[in-house]
């Protein structure tokens, strides 16, 4: 089963934090994460959130000038043995 989860990437942290208080005002659920290094090897964190949402993310990044990488759709790396050690 394939899952795509979508990151929203950033420059610097300060435009992440940014854009992650805006969405919190607006009620749209954003999870602050590490970047993965499949979409970039920039800035650190990133905002993990939701497909249906991106639309209104945009919307916010334009509003706010907040500058961003780019949105990336990235599959999600399940594996169900990792970490389990018997």
């Amino acid at each position: 089963m394939q899952t795509i989860q979508h990151y929203v990437l950033f420059p610097n942290h300060d435009n992440g934090m940014r854009l992650y208080q805006e969405l919190k005002k607006l009620g749209v659920r954003a999870t602050i994460a590490p970047t993965p290094r499949a979409a970039s090897k920039c800035c650190g964190i990133s905002l993990l959130v939701k497909e249906e949402d991106i639309s209104a993310i945009e919307d916010c990044i334009a509003e706010h000038e907040i500058e961003i990488l780019k949105i990336a759709a990235i599959e999600r790396d399940v594996n169900p043995h990792r970490d389990k050690y018997c």
